[in-house]
């Protein structure tokens, strides 16, 4: 055997058929020249479908199924141990290969025998080559410039910007001290010379120190660009949680302690401790920042206005200013806003980007709210309607006036969903290309399909068919012309080595780019595996939607505040008295839902939305142990599918006994 693949999967199904797929081509060409290759993929404990998937369509592909996740560094030595070929490599899920990168990475190994490890040229889902796919070693003083910003400022430095080495040519090959974990292309008598990776590295840091550990044996690391991978990742999102700066930066705590002086480890243990604090103070502020600053600076402005309103108005009205107390402005006018702003979360106003339509919903039944128990107050505590309609108007027109203000200068955080359907094109014969098309219509994007791109310059697919409007080599002036948002590749058709080029020469337009697999159910693209909108995939699950899970926490607190205030009337008529308020007590704090799935304990349950363990399911009515597995599944399925806060109000009360 020439060559073990070895690939880590933790619920990134889509992202894993993508790469098996260009796994596949790849392995084709190695056996046209002679090769022979075998493919491991080590499943964490994936609840996504993963497994299935992988049995489903690649049958030939040697599969290690965990109970548990056992993090990169074992779930990788447990397939390293069973694997034959002289060569290994250890690919993550998110990645795909050109069809020539395993006979290009071969051969070069093969013609220097000083190679312990090599790793190639990594561009992400836009086309933008990856700093990390050549890096320096994280001695103390590298680790200083990283961590406190000077890389950044001076990318192409050689001191400064050292950790990605951008003093080196990205199109050139060199030998460096670290290659990234996505793609480790190693020597198999090198492993055994150096052992495994180390499993006291869960996640972050072992590729670090195997690298290291290579050169410690007597070989060398090649950086090696005459191939090209895409690898979307999911750092982009995840370098800003507070449990990477921890596992991250801990894990290169255990490599200081591991290869340097002790001297050495302890100038680094406290640069890292340091930098572990303040990190994690910028992940938690930012984080609270990122969640309230839009609330609170609607509240802002509807604050101003009632300043300038209430002067306003006492004036027309009375004839006179301060006629209203203090009191209106210190605690009925927060309070009001306070209504406005709750019920525009829970109306989706939040969300990105922001509808028109959500943000109107949640401002009426904010001001409906607060008329209501204007009207439920003392008399002595109702100050004026014309305030509430008068500070409605202004909370309307003040909000959604810097909102228009702030998406026109582009600002992410305000973009306003305008109903603009993405214009497309679909690079592929006109077989997949209508697979495809379809695929995207029954998804919630429903774009604008441009037309097809025949992915043959002389083109033979589009003969005569008027969806056609150009070739590949064409691509260019078509992205142009159409003003293009998406590209989107039938792999079936078009190989990686020419969808990476293309990628590669459009880079800097603002074009995205997605791939579809064959006979797939999804289409993948752009930088990150955590970015909302990356995946396009037929809908389903509408419990997993940001909105209904509002909708269902909404429902869940006022049912059962309105059950505890009621608790008389019913107390006595449900099973389990004291249960019941004992439940309905943990629904209203959030640590249970009043309907969650119905309980199916085996391996053939399929992917669903998580939910907190329920109080009561939608098979309530039915005898458990009369279920079978398959019924179980298809009641869940249906509740997820088709979810409505209806369905819930529904099931309490044919099942209020049992609350």
């Amino acid at each position: 055997m020439d060559l073990s693949i070895i690939i880590v999967n933790y619920n990134v199904r889509y992202f894993l058929e993508q790469c098996l797929h260009s796994v596949q081509q790849a392995i084709s060409k190695l056996k046209e020249e002679g090769f022979e290759a075998e493919v491991s993929v080590v499943d964490n404990n994936s609840v996504d479908g993963s497994v299935g998937e992988v049995r489903l369509k690649f049958p030939s592909v040697k599969l290690i199924e965990n109970r548990e996740n056992a993090g990169f560094s074992r779930a990788n030595n447990q397939a390293i141990e069973l694997s034959s070929g002289r060569y290994i490599l250890l690919l993550n899920p998110d990645t795909v290969v050109e069809e020539d990168t395993f006979l290009k990475c071969i051969d070069f190994m093969d013609s220097h025998p000083d190679a312990g490890a090599l790793g190639v040229k990594m561009i992400d889902g836009k086309g933008a080559f990856l700093p990390e796919s050549k890096r320096a070693l994280p001695t103390p003083e590298v680790s200083f410039y990283k961590m406190f910003g000077l890389s950044s400022l001076f990318p192409r430095s050689k001191r400064f910007g050292k950790y990605n080495l951008g003093h080196l040519d990205n199109d050139s090959t060199h030998i460096v001290d670290v290659l990234a974990g996505a793609f480790m292309f190693l020597r198999k008598e090198t492993l055994e010379k150096t052992g495994n990776l180390d499993e006291s590295f869960f996640m972050y840091g072992e590729d670090i120190d195997l690298s290291y550990r290579i050169t410690q044996a007597g070989y060398l690391n090649y950086y090696f660009p005459q191939t090209t991978i895409i690898h979307y990742k999911g750092e982009s999102t995840k370098k800003g949680s507070l449990n990477y700066v921890l596992m991250f930066y801990q894990a290169m705590i255990i490599f200081a302690g591991k290869h340097f002086s002790s001297r050495k480890a302890r100038t680094f243990s406290i640069l890292i401790n340091i930098a572990i604090y303040l990190r994690a103070a910028l992940s938690l502020i930012r984080r609270f920042v990122s969640r309230i600053y839009r609330p609170l600076l609607d509240g802002l402005i509807i604050y101003l206005g009632y300043l300038f309103v209430l002067p306003f108005w006492e004036q027309v009205r009375f004839n006179t200013v301060d006629y209203y107390p203090p009191l209106f402005l210190r605690v009925v006018v927060p309070s009001y806003i306070l209504i406005w702003l709750s019920s525009l979360y829970y109306a989706g106003a939040y969300d990105k980007p922001m509808r028109f339509l959500s943000f109107l919903k949640g401002h009426l039944a904010g001001t409906v709210a607060i008329l209501v128990i204007y009207a439920m107050l003392p008399l002595e505590w109702r100050y004026s309607r014309a305030l509430i309609f008068l500070g409605s108007l202004w909370a309307m027109v003040g909000t959604l006036g810097i909102r228009l203000v702030l998406h026109l200068a582009g600002v992410a955080d305000f973009q306003i969903d305008l109903n603009k359907q993405k214009r497309m094109v679909i690079v592929g014969m006109e077989e997949e290309a209508r697979r495809v098309a379809k695929l995207l219509q029954e998804t919630h994007a429903r774009p604008e399909i441009a037309g097809f791109v025949s992915p043959s310059s002389d083109k033979l697919a589009g003969d005569g068919n008027p969806d056609y409007i150009g070739h590949i080599d064409q691509i260019d002036e078509i992205a142009g012309i159409h003003r293009l948002d998406e590209i989107i590749f039938c792999s079936k058709d078009l190989s990686s080595r020419r969808i990476i080029k293309i990628m590669t020469r459009l880079i800097g337009s603002s074009v995205d780019f997605k791939i579809a697999p064959p006979e797939s159910l999804s289409i993948i693209g752009s930088n990150s595996i955590n970015t909302s909108g990356d995946l396009y995939t037929i809908h389903f699950n509408s419990i997993g939607k940001e909105s209904n899970r509002r909708n269902k926490r909404l429902f869940d607190v006022v049912s059962s505040f309105l059950l505890l205030i009621t608790f008389p009337l019913w107390f006595l008529f449900v099973k389990g008295h004291f249960n019941s308020v004992g439940n309905t007590l943990w629904v209203l704090l959030g640590f249970r839902t009043w309907v969650g799935y119905l309980s199916a304990e085996h391996r053939g349950q399929p992917e669903l939305p998580r939910l907190k363990k329920g109080i009561l399911h939608p098979g309530s009515h039915y005898t458990t142990e009369t279920l079978d597995p398959n019924r179980i599944n298809e009641i869940n399925v249906v509740y997820s599918k088709d979810y409505r806060v209806l369905n819930d109000l529904l099931i309490i009360v044919r099942n209020f006994r049992k609350i």
